[in-house]
This record gives C-alpha cells, structure tokens and sequence, in this order.
C-alpha cells in the first residue's frame, strides 16, 4: 500500500491526462493495445514495473527495508507479531488528505489513504469479511466519516472511472435519491474464457434475473462492487421525510492529527469494542451466516430502503474467476449453504421480510434460498431413470402414444428459452452447453453437499465454517483453463460422486443399447417403451464427455486421480447390481 501510495503521484495525473481506462495498472498495461505517448507511456511502465519488483523482493526477504519503518511506524509494530492470527491493532495513516503536502506530481491533493490490520486472538471470533468489514466502518467514521462506502473484493478492480459519478447521481437524485440505500454493479471476470468452461459469468443471472429483483425493490447486496450509504450500514431506518443536506457533510472539517488519530481509532478495530453493541446484529454486517452480504442487504431493505442495480456498457469492476472446477464447486457450496442456513433463520424472507418488503421480493429472495434443495430433483432425474432402465421399468409414455407430446414439448421449450437467454445475454453455443453441464456438476455435488450440512448444522452435528476460494494456480493449471481444459486433478469426495455418476448413465446406456440390439424383433418395441429413458441417459453421456475422458484418455495432472476412477467403476457396478438383482 506504500508503494502504491508513491506510485499514485504519478499515476493519477498519468490517468487523468490520457483518459486511461482501466485505472488498475496491472490491467492497463496487460491489455494497453496503443501508446498514448511512447516516451511517457515507457516512463510510466517503467516506475510501475520498479514497484512491482521491489514489492515482490520484499515479500521474498520477508522484511521490510529499515528506512520504510522509520518512516512508519505502524510497520515496526509487526515486528512484535508472531501470528496474523494473534495480534495488537496496527494503523498507519499513509496519505493525510487534508495535509497540504500530500499532492501528486502536478500538485493536486491525493486521497487520504490508510492501513489496517484488526486485532484478532485467537479466543476472539473475527466473524471472516463481516468483522472485518465493520471494523472499516467504525475506524473510517472516526477518520473521513464520508457518507457513501464503496467495497470491493481484494481480487477485484475499477473497470470504469465513471462508476463513482454514476452512483453520486442516484443518491443525490432529487426526487427519488434519498430513498436508495445501496447501489449494487454485477460482478464481473476479466480471466474468462470464451466459451466460459465453468459458467462463471453468471450472465443470465446478473443480465437477466437481477432485473427482477431491480424491479421489486431492488437488487441484493451482492457483497463486491456495491456503493453504501453509510448511515443504512448503520442501521439507520428509512423515514419519510428524509433529506440529507450535502454541502453540510462536505463542509465537515476534522481538527484530530493523524497521529492522534491513529491511537485513538485502535480501540474500534479491537476484539472486545463490540461486546454488548448491536455490532453484527442491528448494527454494520450481520454475522453467523457465509453470505453475510445477502443478509446485511435484505436487512437494509426491510428498514425502508431501496436499492438499484447499475450495470454499465463498460464493466464497473473485474475480478478473478475460479480457473478448476474443485474450486468453482466449493465457492457454490458456501454460497448454496449459506443461503438455505438463512432460509431456515430468522432471517428466512417470508418471515422477516414480512410486511417490510414486497411479497414478491420475498419470493425472489427464497428461490435463490432454496439453491440446494435443487440437489433432490436433480439427483432423481440423473439416478432413478437410468436404474428403472437397467431394471425394464419404465418411467415415461411410449413413443408412439399421444401422452409423449406434453413430454417432448416441455423439454425442448425450456432448453430452447434456456440457449435464447444465453444467447442475448452475448454468450455461445458452447458456452451455453458448458453452463449446462456445471449446472448438473453443481447439482450433484456442490448442493447435495450444501444441503446435508446445513440439516446436519441445524441437528447441532456441525459448526459454522468459511471455506476461502483459492484464486492463484500454477502455470500448467492456467495454461489447461485457456485451453478450455477442465481441470480435475485432484481426489475429492464431489470428483468421486461425479465420476461414478457419469459411469451409472454410460452403464445404463450400454445396458439398453444390448437389450435393443439382442433381438431384433424385440428392438422397435424396447425403443417405443423406453425411448425417452434412452434418451435422457444418453444426453447425461454426453454431458459427461469432459468426464469419460479424464477419467480414461487424459495424461496431462489435470485428469481425474486414478483412485477416483477406481472407485467410480466399484460403486456404479454396485448400484447397477443391486437395481437388477
């Protein structure tokens, strides 16, 4: 953060002069496809890549140089540390906004920017993202006490300059400005591929489902890229009346030194500042659930305000997407279980969105609530029908019956709404067919998983838990994601339930395809009867193509372990077995 503190002298007038867009550096100069100005675009690059080298040879030494500590001491205090997860509150202000010097390299006033680390011990619950969240609020109010926070997630960065502008005009709105609470932009990925492997754009979701939420009372907070009132994180109530006088907050002058506020701000970052406060329940994030931002905008929402979801030309922040499927399958889990622990809660809509928000935008919040109980349904569908094959029970109408039409109708208009939407939404037919397929994956594991912990979770058997997304990989890893490559290449209880479900439906599909070609009297009168069985099998086949071939074709790490297709062929043997017999 120093470092980028230096570099900001530079780099923002550089923006500014050049109109740059993406203001992130590292974006800029990975994507930059024309110079603006040789010379000072080659100056520019050079301060930056200086930086960069320095950062990543301090991190290697693990120790910062000893002119930096004299200069702050904030950093001297991490000498004493010997755990991240047992310390003091450390605070430094790095730029001091109101003092005169803290100017760019054109003499224009810099941003005041600071550094904190939270206490955290280890007999102390940090509550992840929200405790951490809610110690910015306190220490942020006592420093600049701005009225409008925006959050971004560490991995993510500004697309688009404008962003700020844009959420200023809806909360300063004449008409309608004071009644927003929060405005939300969709998260967006600038690692994706084309055909988008592992659906991670969510695009129908953010392009298409959110609009609805947009449309009775907006969206929810979505927990990244998402400007706040401050006084709504605070649990301040929606009135009538309400009218914020914003020359007389920009008029706000603060007379505390920054020294002086650095020692006084340490006891809001403390472990026990919020012991016996509303904190984490009436007050900033809500704790005690994974999705605390979900929770934290519905509450927002049921004190009176409304919320808008802004979703630009130009992408307002980009982060990082999960390049293996195991890593897409566990941020689902967290979020799938989250979401049901809450519509079991207090929290659940129907209950404490009751007469406080529309019954519609209860309805909306519950269909995304009840993610994982999804995992039933689809279960049934990939399991029963290619089981009763095996057995020669027979679970649809004939072909030839009039019955079938209703059937055949339904299935070909859901799919084919399914690929429009995807379609104008900017996507591709393959990646409309990869969305399908992780939409399955998600289903079978991911959910399955989600629900059966959160019943545990509620019979007292399990303890909250936060599983963090890992977002780096190594070379060969990145190299397979740009080659649209799913990477498996690791033993997992959610890869074993994949394989072995992808082995069920090949054997069930192999199954029939010998009892039809047996006799060939028999044949016409085995696809009359089980024709849509044999079909569903065969679809979930191919489905599971990327399957088949780690487990059998593939030699590059990212195949499924051998142990996984060792288990897979046991247990669908098994079930196999015993649906026949």
């Amino acid at each position: 953060m120093l470092e980028a503190a230096n570099f900001s002298k530079t780099w923002l007038p550089f923006c500014k002069k050049f109109q740059v867009e993406s203001t992130s550096p590292e974006a800029y100069f990975r994507t930059a496809s024309e110079l603006v100005n040789v010379q000072e675009w080659l100056s520019v690059k050079k301060l930056y890549e200086d930086m960069k080298m320095r950062i990543e040879t301090t991190t290697k030494l693990n120790q910062i140089p000893e002119y930096i500590q004299k200069q702050h001491k904030g950093f001297r205090e991490w000498d004493f540390v010997s755990s991240k997860h047992d310390h003091q509150t450390i605070l430094q202000i790095l730029i001091d906004g109101r003092d005169t010097n803290a100017v760019d390299i054109e003499g224009n006033p810099l941003p005041t920017l600071v550094y904190l680390a939270r206490e955290k011990r280890p007999q102390y619950h940090h509550h992840f993202k929200a405790g951490s969240m809610n110690a910015l609020i306190r220490v942020s109010s006592k420093i600049t006490n701005a009225p409008i926070i925006l959050n971004v997630d560490c991995d993510m960065y500004s697309n688009n300059s404008k962003t700020i502008k844009s959420s200023l005009c809806i909360f300063m709105d004449e008409e309608k400005g004071d009644e927003i609470g929060y405005v939300q932009f969709p998260q967006c990925f600038y690692n994706l591929t084309k055909n988008e492997i592992y659906g991670s754009s969510l695009r129908v979701l953010l392009q298409l489902e959110v609009l609805g939420f947009d449309a009775n009372g907006g969206p929810s907070y979505m927990g990244s890229g998402c400007f706040h009132r401050r006084e709504t994180l605070c649990g301040k109530k929606y009135e009538k009346n309400y009218k914020v006088d914003w020359k007389k907050i920009n008029d706000k002058k603060v007379s505390e030194t920054a020294s002086f506020l650095e020692e006084t701000c340490k006891v809001l970052a403390s472990c026990t500042f919020e012991h016996n406060t509303p904190w984490g329940k009436e007050m900033g994030l809500k704790y005690g659930t994974p999705v605390e931002d979900v929770v934290t905008g519905m509450s927002i929402q049921c004190n009176g305000w409304k919320s808008i979801y802004l979703n630009p030309e130009r992408e307002g922040f980009l982060g990082v997407a999960p390049i293996t499927l195991l890593q897409n399958l566990v941020q689902h889990k967290r979020w799938a279980e989250g979401e049901l622990q809450l519509f079991f809660s207090r929290y659940c809509p129907l209950l404490y969105g009751h007469r406080k928000i529309p019954l519609k935008l209860q309805l909306i919040y519950s269909t995304y609530k009840l993610w994982a109980a999804n995992c039933l349904a689809t279960w049934y569908i990939v399991v029963v029908p290619c089981l009763c094959l095996l057995k020669g029970i027979s679970l649809f109408p004939k072909i030839s019956s009039p019955w079938v039409l209703p059937f055949v109708y339904v299935t070909f208009v859901h799919r084919a709404y399914s690929l429009a939407e995807f379609l104008w939404c900017g996507g591709t037919f393959r990646g409309w067919c990869n969305d399908q397929r992780i939409w399955l994956f998600k289903r079978t594991t991911s959910y399955l998983f989600a629900f059966f912990e959160t019943i545990l979770k509620l019979l007292g058997h399990s303890q909250l838990n936060f599983v963090v997304t890992a977002k780096v990989a190594d070379e060969d890893v990145s190299k397979r994601y740009d080659q649209e490559l799913i990477e498996f290449g690791a033993a997992s209880p959610m890869f074993d339930i994949l394989a072995t479900l992808a082995m069920l439906n090949l054997f069930g599909s192999l199954g029939a395809s010998k009892k039809a070609t047996m006799d060939a009297d028999q044949d016409s009168k085995v696809l009359d009867q089980f024709g849509l069985q044999i079909l569903l099998c065969l679809v979930l086949v191919t489905i599971n193509l990327p399957v088949y071939q780690a487990l059998f074709f593939r030699k590059d790490n990212g195949k499924m372990p051998t142990s996984v297709m060792y288990k897979s062929i046991v247990f669908a043997l098994l079930a196999c077995m015993l649906a026949m017999y």
